[in-house]
């Protein structure tokens, strides 16, 4: 059987896995994860069917689809009153973990030191580990 990389024996089940089979056990109230107990609104639904009912089933460019990135910019300039260029400073990820693996691939080199500091999202030291630095 091909062996695993030596670096996977650092990770550990997550905290948020194990908080949930925790809560499972004893009945208790997760507060680990977020699990809706209502539906999404008609709107978002119906937004949703409508963008996959249409013709348009590509991937978006790397860094995001242009026009999401345009109301990002749209948003911050709002909140913020600084204006920014989509195209030059917004990237959008499929979530937060992938945001921050990409922040951490990009301004760490191996053998780089990051400072956690506690309390911190379980994700961060493993997210260092894969970038190559070391969480201290």
């Amino acid at each position: 059987m091909p062996q695993t990389a030596e670096h996977l024996n650092l990770f550990t089940e997550s905290v948020i896995r194990q908080m949930t089979r925790v809560a499972n056990e004893h009945g208790a109230i997760n507060l680990s994860q977020g699990f809706p107990d209502f539906a999404p609104p008609a709107a978002l639904v119906e937004a949703a069917e409508r963008a996959i009912r249409g013709d348009h089933h590509q991937y978006a460019v790397t860094w995001g689809a242009p026009r999401f990135r345009q109301a990002l910019a749209r948003k911050h300039s709002h909140f913020t009153g600084m204006e920014i260029d989509p195209d030059a400073h917004i990237t959008v990820t499929c979530g937060s973990t992938e945001a921050m693996m990409t922040a951490l691939m990009t301004v760490c080199d191996p053998g780089d030191k990051v400072i956690v500091f506690s309390p911190f999202y379980e994700n961060y030291g493993p997210d260092t580990i894969l970038s190559g630095a070391e969480p201290i």
